[in-house]
């Protein structure tokens, strides 16, 4: 069986996976549960690219990894299938289309126009989202929980960044640790399940690692550099792709774990912008494909915008969203390109694969986290957090229940789980019920 699989995912030409990667660029919405819930289905479940196995151990190491883990996810994947073409492609397929949206957006949101139609197109899609991460949780907890003690640590996960606020490094790391220590003394729980010979990419060698990490780190900086030769090391376009790149390297957790600190640095220290605008700008990156810390495009978007000299304000501020961009995901290019060969071949690796295992389970436990974050902003217009010494839990105001998306993400559900619809078919149906919603349609049919 795995055999056959490795040989079709080496029989797909780049084209063909060209074409899955730009559909999946061009409709990632959802945030990083969204959006592997979307690849698990598409590669795994659809079409067979690659193994169960396999998926899960590319995303336990992009797990652990500083920025966007969803298009790390995708690049490793796209570098596994057909090699730095593959992983490049892949990785960038999933950002500029978002990051081309999102600029669109923010110039909307800078000239204070408001389109209603777009919203509702949004609204929809994000209903649809709910269903389908939901429904990813399901599968991968399926695959995930060979014995109850994973069960155990995915609920542990959840309870430890859902109520105590956990850091996720450490959260990621503990397990990974339990499963390392556990696997010599409980062989039958930790055990090394479907262990697979590694059939990695060309190279790998420490040697190509060392040029992958000059060749990539050169890359990221050099924008950085240029900015400040030409508009001098202070100018706000050089202060971005700096401020950017120290985040891409201690972003754990995606972007709801950095939200707090970009905030603190970017509208209490900075001044770029308000409170108000941080959250509209997070709502922003939530509607379109890509991955949600593409707010951090809007931060950079603002702020250049409002200090443009020497160039207009309209030239400064998407100057400054793309370095913003490019400083937040030209790492992760780095941490496949010069890590994913030695992580292949850590398949064999017994103990390692057991800690990758009890990882799983936390992806499970944080995918259900984000999940229930995401169904809680989604479901009510205002939620918040309660706090008691340590301990933390979501609070909403009952007032603010939205009815339609509590009928639209309950017919996504139905689409999904029970009917098994395709995900395109979901989606496509949602978003025009959203245009609906939006128009105030629905409101009329209820009436």
């Amino acid at each position: 069986m795995k055999e056959n699989q490795d040989h079709q995912a080496s029989s797909v030409s780049f084209g063909e996976a060209a074409r899955v990667w730009t559909l999946i660029g061009l409709t990632s919405f959802g945030g990083a549960a969204g959006q592997i819930a979307m690849m698990h289905r598409m590669l795994v479940d659809d079409r067979k690219w690659i193994d169960e196995a396999r998926f899960l151990h590319a995303l336990n190491y992009c797990t652990l990894l500083p920025g966007p883990e969803a298009q790390q996810l995708a690049t490793y994947i796209g570098w596994l299938m057909h090699g730095a073409r593959g992983g490049l492609f892949a990785g960038l397929m999933f950002v500029v289309p978002g990051a081309v949206v999102m600029l669109a957006l923010s110039f909307l949101y800078a000239y204070g126009q408001d389109l209603p139609l777009v919203e509702g197109l949004f609204f929809g899609i994000k209903t649809a989202v709910l269903a389908v991460v939901f429904h990813a949780i399901a599968r991968i907890a399926k695959r995930a929980f060979k014995h109850w003690a994973f069960m155990a640590i995915a609920a542990l996960a959840f309870a430890l960044l859902m109520f105590l606020d956990a850091p996720f490094p450490a959260v990621v790391l503990g397990a990974g640790l339990i499963g390392y220590l556990a696997q010599p003394h409980a062989p039958a729980i930790f055990g090394a399940g479907a262990q697979l010979e590694a059939k990695a990419p060309q190279g790998g060698g420490w040697g190509e690692t060392l040029r992958a990490i000059l060749l990539w780190a050169g890359v990221w900086w050099a924008p950085v550099a240029l900015a400040a030769l030409l508009l001098g090391p202070h100018h706000i376009i050089t202060t971005l792709g700096l401020f950017f790149g120290k985040l891409a390297m201690l972003s754990f957790g995606g972007a709801y774990a950095l939200l707090a600190w970009l905030a603190q640095d970017a509208v209490t220290v900075k001044g770029w912008l308000s409170a108000a605008e941080m959250a509209d700008g997070l709502g922003l990156a939530e509607t379109t494909p890509g991955p949600t810390i593409l707010v951090t495009q809007h931060v950079g978007f603002l702020a250049a915008w409002r200090a443009p000299a020497p160039f207009s304000a309209p030239v400064a501020a998407a100057v400054g969203a793309l370095m913003t961009s490019w400083a937040t995901f030209a790492p992760s290019f780095l941490w496949i390109f010069a890590g994913a060969p030695h992580v292949e071949r850590l398949r064999a690796n017994v103990r390692l694969t057991a800690a990758l295992s009890a990882i799983t389970a936390v992806v499970v436990g944080v995918m259900s986290y984000l999940a229930a974050w995401f169904g809680l902003h989604l479901l009510f217009g205002r939620s918040g957090w309660e706090t008691f010494g340590a301990l933390r839990w979501p609070t909403v105001e009952l007032a603010t229940f939205d009815w339609k998306a509590a009928l639209l993400s309950a017919l996504a559900f139905v689409l999904v789980m029970r009917l098994h619809w395709g995900l395109m078919q979901v989606v496509l149906v949602m978003a025009g019920l959203g245009v609906m919603a939006g128009l105030g349609v629905m409101a009329r049919f209820a009436l």
